[in-house]
């Protein structure tokens, strides 16, 4: 099967307003361009506060006992949206509200096929600030923005793009920062609404830190989850509540070098979509031509190449002999490059070579 899972846009640029009119496109001579970028840069600061000030008040953190996490206030009744992750197995959790305000929350219901969602009903609320839903779908390049509690920093706001849509699994790649904590707390577009539920990183060692490769569930899964939620038809059992956060060091590998042989189970990263995922590191130099593979009798091979500055580079189904993997491409610049190992289809699970 060749086909492309990621869907590109163009960037989205937001329009900056100088304070003048333009006529027949000509900009006034009188005006120095780094007065328009000055205006760009307020205008981006002004939009940061306005899309903090309007979903902070609905974003709360969630203790489930055995880890803490965040979530997303979608009804003034109390009814929060998670990852099933972060309340694991719990029938009721602590959430705190971003006012300090506690209160007991039932966890209600699960999405269905390992989706890492689930929902919690609050005991007693009412009249609570909401998280709205984004009308249009995310597009690649526009501005993303996450807020959650980080480390049990409650109330984290932090900025990036959307760096890839995965159209087919219902997946959004952000550079905006998703620490331990994040999971399942709001993605947000400029104007504060919902675009997407954190729920995964990728992190470069123990100490669990982001180097601009997060995962968030979109809007187009969501909904589906939340209306079984509201008539009742949701599972009240965890199909799947394995941490997505993955805190080991990746596999070292070399340009031509001798092939690497790993597996795909529950050991790897996890993505919001019940796949397996494992991660690679290799240097390379600007200019480097470069050929990776990934080659497998027990599974459907899916490569994802990121750039040392987290840009997607590359992605790739069935471009090798049968269904395995295969990119080929010229480096942009020097620097560590980043392969992310990954089955085709949800919990697909087994053995696999890759080389560069």
């Amino acid at each position: 099967m060749n086909c492309s899972r990621i869907a590109r846009s163009g960037l989205f640029a937001l329009a900056a307003t100088a304070g003048f009119h333009v006529a027949a496109g000509v900009l006034p001579q009188s005006i120095p361009f780094v007065g328009t970028q000055a205006a760009q840069a307020q205008y981006d600061e002004e939009a940061s506060i306005r899309v903090y000030q309007q979903a902070s008040p609905a974003v709360v953190s969630i203790d489930a006992g055995d880890g803490t996490g965040s979530g997303s206030l979608v009804t003034a009744d109390g009814l929060v949206l998670t990852n099933a992750h972060v309340v694991g197995n719990a029938r009721t959790v602590m959430v705190q509200l971003a006012d300090g305000r506690s209160f007991t929350g039932d966890v209600v219901g699960y999405a269905d096929e390992g989706l890492d969602l689930a929902a919690v009903q609050l005991r007693g609320a009412s009249n609570l600030p909401v998280i709205s839903f984004a009308s249009a779908n995310a597009q690649v390049g526009q501005r993303a923005f996450a807020i959650g509690n980080p480390f049990g920093l409650q109330g984290t706001f932090t900025v990036g793009i959307v760096s890839r849509l995965d159209q087919e699994r219902g997946l959004i790649q952000t550079a905006a920062a998703i620490n331990p904590g994040n999971s399942g707390g709001p993605l947000l577009n400029s104007n504060g609404e919902l675009i997407g539920v954190n729920t995964s990183i990728f992190t470069t060692g123990d100490n669990g830190g982001n180097i601009g490769i997060g995962f968030a569930i979109a809007t187009n899964q969501v909904r589906p989850f939340l209306a079984s939620v509201q008539d009742g038809t949701a599972s009240t059992v965890a199909s799947s509540t394995q941490d997505r956060t993955g805190e080991r060091a990746p596999v070292t590998i070399a340009i031509d070098g001798p092939s690497v042989s790993g597996q795909l189970d529950s050991q790897s990263y996890l993505l919001g979509d019940n796949t397996y995922f494992n991660v690679y590191e290799f240097s390379g130099q600007a200019g480097q031509r470069v050929t990776i593979e990934m080659v497998s009798q027990q599974v459907d091979p899916y490569l994802i190449l990121v750039g040392p500055d987290g840009e997607d580079l590359g992605q790739d189904d069935d471009s090798a002999e049968g269904l395995n993997a295969r990119l080929d491409l010229t480096l942009p610049e020097s620097g560590t490059y980043v392969v992310i190992a990954n089955p085709y289809g949800q919990g697909e699970q087994g053995r696999y070579s890759l080389s560069v």
